[in-house]
């Protein structure tokens, strides 16, 4: 199991980037490798139930995620299955005039066939692409 976790200052509310991220449709315009979202079943909170199309290494993968852990405004915890197992953990608090947000990943890479050479190398890919998501967040809610 690997893990990444990644924190960036967002100058919006708190509130309104908690909104964003609990959305689980809007997943596609901000996280890098997110295909689709689809199958969006029940309301924001513990229980909320959808499918994706992921891609990592150019290799679509197909999942599902359920929210295991929901405080409005707070945190958000999905757990993931099928192409990718994860669990991810989104904390949002305020922080000066801004909003801290911080992402918890904690993954298992579905090909260790190939060995521990491109395990390092997706794991590497992973951290730069949770960093770059996390850069979407912040673009699209300060725009």
């Amino acid at each position: 199991m690997e893990t990444i976790e990644k924190s960036i200052i967002i100058n919006a509310p708190a509130e309104k980037l908690f909104e964003y991220i609990d959305n689980p449709l809007n997943d596609p315009e901000w996280m890098i490798g997110m295909m689709e979202v689809h199958e969006v079943e029940g309301l924001p909170g513990v229980g909320r139930h959808f499918h994706w199309t992921f891609k990592m290494l150019g290799i679509p993968l197909k999942g599902q995620s359920t929210t295991i852990e929901h405080v409005p405004n707070r945190r958000t915890v999905t757990e993931s299955q099928g192409g990718v197992s994860s669990t991810w953990a989104a904390d949002v608090e305020p922080e000066g005039g801004g909003t801290k947000l911080t992402m918890k990943v904690d993954y298992s890479i579905p090909i260790p066939v190939l060995g521990k050479l491109a395990e390092h190398l997706i794991s590497k890919q992973n951290q730069r692409n949770l960093e770059s998501s996390m850069e979407n967040i912040k673009h699209m809610l300060e725009a």
